[in-house]
């Protein structure tokens, strides 16, 4: 027995030593290798990670076991080995992503909240990095979005970033905008200008749509959707990208980008860095910009992971800020066969031979944010995000003289006119306008200096709109069994709205009179301040001379949320409720004396909150069907706390009721996926300002009270996959949006003063602004390997003018004024080469064409002239609409006569009083025609 004992222990510690070796093998996903992976032993500490290849090579003392490989974003996958001779070659291990990774991006935090198909209980659409980065081009973020139900998307005037988008007839104030789970609608207003995020599309690998309540558990007031952005993160895969693009227009755009990939040491890091700049499609639309994306992350171990971004677009543009009327486009175009120019820009010129503009938007709103996210145990995870934004910058305008009646023979501003008046040289016989310009008795040296006041000469100023920010979301997500998950946070932030004007061009004059500052009246301002952003985030507004107004908004946010999820392979539902308090604080340094309580109000604070739920269920493999539900308490604007630019709370101050119900079915098959949803949502209460659009009153406004709204409608998504090589994707969406009942409004001009109050009799009215029924099809087709060919057309129907308040104070009025309705092709090419043929390292080329069939269109118009029927021209009641006030339309606007800009007979009016269908007085905007652009870009 001692014997058998000993020959064994020998034969077994042979083995052993033999049985030591190298195990072999190569980690990839469907797209390639997977370097910085994950491979260890189980149950060990024995592990490596992959090299730039994917490879590895791990020494074992055990002839067998189990290697468990895990990559951030993909399943974990366990591996047996067994070692023969010395080494084990595994081959390749393939890894499957995880259900929550969006194109390059995996959503590794709780604080972003990602709705899952056939699991999350609400009406989404996905659009990953590549289709961002092909099918974009030249066009503004919020375009890539147009086809998707329920969604329209208008340039608006038309400069670089002035795009605008709405959702289910709701505007973007009213649609939450996520960037990785951070809020970025105005604390104060709502409103999310595109320009100030000129570079989102270079940084985001994908972007949700969310219909309807969507999936945030934040107390954010998603009332007809939430844009939820991904963007880069530090620990991208590593390699780089160096891209050009051209388009019409002289546009050019140049980018870098690197990402170093996750090294052995748990750092990693991405850089991307952008410049744009063009003439713009628009007359008068020059723009400039730039873009920037630092990240830098560290692992510290599997259950610590911290992320740093600081991202930023400093750019400039000029706008057209004015609707026109219909009759100055064709005017500016070809009025003998009523053709508009539909580039035509008011609001620009020349100076010393460069363009110059009164209106030019310049911002710079960086945003720094600190992600960190701890595992705790298997069952508990805690995520948060720190973040700060610093926004400087606005947008000028002009003031002193009314320069509107001032234009050369082509429409222009006569910018060389306006600098030889403010410097005493001008000479009428040498004029640029048509218009002699006739100097005021008021303007006159003084101390021997020109000074350009509100009533004397042409000054530019500049609107400021800057801002400090600064946030944190905590979530704390627990798995409470393999059914039940909960999640509880806390959502903090703290913002300090910046608004003054000053003085940014005297055109000459020496100096600008202003007297309305309270506390220092009659002053004399010699410094101009420059329209360009600036590249410090942190530039001093305080100390820049201010007129006209300088006041700040004070908006403190404290909010709870929490949410209980249950799942299983057939059923998921979810029941989410959260809580905020909004605190408002005035400051006017302007309008009160120091000495006055409302120089610097208290806060004044409201709360609100929502609750939602939604369950789905998973018919089977194929189907499923689902439904939510939930109510809002919507804490109103800043400006509807504060109403007509005062520091006196609203005396009937409430907040709004949003309620919305939501179903939807689903089908999935291997060559076909359909979405169909209904919705109904109910909005009360709601305060609306808005532009006084009427030329008499410029830069006066409306406030409405009491607006109660009713949307409700159809959407349906589908894709289609009849071959490997080709995809067929369609919508169709229908609404139903109007006004419920009526409201009272009151009407101010520019300097707040009341002009008139009423009652808009609004009910069953069209909600306006936007297109209720939009569907469209296209395909993508790779004809070869690496060549794809895509199309895509879109309508727009039922299109309605924005409501222009002064028109509906009477219970004649015709409604909502219906637009043309249109429809878009676009195309695209795309071809990518790989620099050998086994590289992973490309070349690829892409060319967009829009609006291929250079349509001519009205996106979206200001007012609501209603063509005149030949009875009401024959009755000289001209365009049958009723002025705010209750009168009939004035004499000067009647249709019928022999004066200037009107029509002896009616048959006169309609050929030269009405542009397909609509009236020529209406002030609109045009979409623009055909449009391209071309990119070249490497990949390695």
């Amino acid at each position: 027995m001692k014997n058998w004992f000993l020959v064994t222990f020998f034969f077994l510690s042979i083995s052993s030593v033999f049985a030591q070796g190298k195990i072999t093998g190569k980690v990839e996903d469907e797209n390639g290798p997977l370097p910085g992976a994950n491979v260890v032993i189980q149950g060990t500490t024995n592990g490596v990670a992959t090299s730039f290849d994917g490879s590895f090579t791990l020494n074992s003392s055990k002839a067998t076991g189990t290697l468990v490989v895990s990559y951030l974003g993909y399943e974990s996958k366990k591996v047996s080995y067994s070692i023969i001779g010395s080494s084990s070659d595994l081959g390749t291990i393939v890894l499957k992503a995880e259900s929550n990774v969006l194109g390059e991006v995996v959503v590794s935090t709780t604080v972003i909240d990602i709705a899952k198909d056939r699991k999350t209980p609400v009406a989404v659409s996905t659009i990953k990095a590549a289709e961002i980065r092909e099918k974009l081009g030249s066009q503004e973020f919020p375009e890539i979005l147009a086809t998707t139900p329920s969604v329209y998307v208008t340039k608006s005037g038309g400069g670089f970033g002035d795009s605008r988008i709405n959702i289910r007839g709701f505007d973007q104030r009213n649609v939450a905008v996520m960037i990785n789970g951070v809020p970025v609608n105005d604390m104060e207003n709502g409103a999310v200008y595109w320009s100030n995020w000129a570079g989102l599309s270079d940084v985001t690998t994908a972007m949700q749509v969310q219909r309807g309540l969507g999936s945030s558990k934040l107390a954010i007031s998603s009332v007809g959707g939430t844009i939820n952005v991904i963007t880069r993160s530090a620990d991208a895969k590593q390699g780089g990208s160096i891209s050009s693009t051209i388009g019409n227009d002289n546009y050019l755009k140049t980018l870098a980008s690197y990402s170093t990939g996750k090294m052995e040491n748990g750092l990693s890091a991405s850089i991307l860095f952008s410049n744009t700049m063009g003439n713009g499609y628009v007359d008068g639309t020059k723009f400039l910009g730039q873009n920037y994306f630092i990240g830098l992350g560290y692992e510290i171990n599997e259950n610590h992971d911290i992320q740093f971004t600081f991202t930023g677009a400093p750019q400039w543009h000029h706008q057209r800020s004015f609707a026109n009327t219909l009759a100055d486009y064709i005017k500016y175009g070809n009025p003998s066969e009523n053709k508009p120019n539909i580039k035509y820009n008011s609001d620009w010129g020349y100076l010393n031979g460069e363009e110059y503009s009164w209106a030019r938007n310049f911002y710079h709103k960086p945003v720094a944010s600190l992600n960190y996210d701890w595992k705790i145990n298997d069952k508990m995870k805690l995520s948060s995000v720190f973040y700060g934004s610093w926004g400087r910058g606005g947008g000028t305008g002009n003031i002193g003289r009314s320069p509107f009646a001032f234009k050369t023979a082509n429409g222009l501003v006569p910018f060389n006119d306006f600098y030889a008046y403010n410097t005493g040289t001008y000479d009428p016989a040498n004029r640029d306008a048509l218009t002699a310009i006739t100097g005021p008795s008021n303007l006159a040296p003084t101390n021997g200096e020109q000074i350009s006041s509100r009533t004397a000469g042409f000054t530019r100023r500049a609107s400021i709109n800057s801002h400090d920010w600064y946030g944190s979301v905590i979530n704390l997500n627990t798995k409470l069994s393999d059914k039940f998950t909960l999640d509880f946070g806390v959502d903090a932030r703290t913002y300090i709205g910046y608004h003054f004007r000053n003085v940014n061009d005297l055109l000459g004059a020496d100096g600008y009179f202003d007297n309305r500052d309270i506390n220092n009246p009659n002053r004399f301002l010699y410094n101009t301040y420059s329209a360009s952003p600036s590249f410090n985030p942190f530039t001093n507004v305080k100390d820049q001379e201010k007129i006209e107004y300088n006041n700040n908004g004070y908006v403190k946010w404290y909010g709870a949320f929490t949410q209980l999820e249950y799942s299983t392979e057939k059923l998921s539902a979810f029941v989410q409720g959260a809580i905020s308090q909004q605190g408002f604080k005035r400051e006017d340094t302007f309008l009160y004396l120091k000495t006055n309580d409302l120089y610097m109000t208290d806060y004044k604070n409201i709360l609100g909150g929502n609750v939602k739920g939604g369950v789905n269920y998973n018919i089977n493999e194929q189907m499923n069907v689902f439904a939510n539900a939930g109510y809002y308490s919507k804490q109103p604007f800043f400006n509807a706390v504060y109403p007509s630019n005062q520091s006196i709370v609203a005396a009937d101050l409430t907040n709004e009721k949003i309620l919305g119900v939501e179903l939807g079915y689903g089908f999935r098959s291997s060559i076909f996926n359909a979405n169909l949803n209904a919705y109904y949502t109910s909005w009360k209460d709601r305060y609306q300002r808005s532009s006084d659009p009427s030329s008499s009153n410029r830069n006066g406004y409306y406030e409405a009270f009491g607006v109660d709204e009713i949307h409700q409608g159809l959407e349906l998504e589908m894709t289609a996959k009849p071959f490997k090589t080709l995809n067929i994707n369609g919508m169709v969406s229908y609404g139903d949006w109007f006004y419920d009942g009526n409201a009272t409004y009151k009407k101010y001009d520019q300097n707040n003063l009341l002009l008139g109050d009423g009652t808009l009799t609004l009910d069953k009215v069209k909600v306006g602004d936007v297109a209720q029924v939009t569907y469209s099809i296209g395909a993508n087709w790779e004809a070869v390997k690496g060549l794809k060919l895509d199309a895509n057309y879109r309508y727009a129907d039922n299109l309605y003018a924005n409501i222009e308040p002064g028109r509906f104070s009477a219970t004649n009025n015709k409604g909502t004024l219906l637009l043309p309705s249109y429809g878009l092709m676009d195309l695209g090419l795309s071809l990518k080469l790989n620099r050998t043929k086994d590289s992973k390292d490309s070349f690829n080329f892409r060319i967009n064409v829009n609006n291929v069939l250079d349509e001519t269109f009205v996106t979206e118009s200001r007012t609501n002239q209603f063509t005149a029927t030949q009875a009401e021209f024959d009755g000289g009641t001209g365009d049958g609409l009723i002025n705010p006030f209750g009168s009939t339309t004035s004499a000067s606007n009647k249709l019928k006569g022999t004066g200037s800009g009107q029509y002896p007979t009616y048959q006169d009016y309609l050929a030269k009083g009405v542009y397909d269908g609509v009236d020529v007085r209406n002030q609109v905007f045009f979409g623009f025609g055909r449009t391209w652009n071309f990119s070249v870009r490497y990949d390695f």
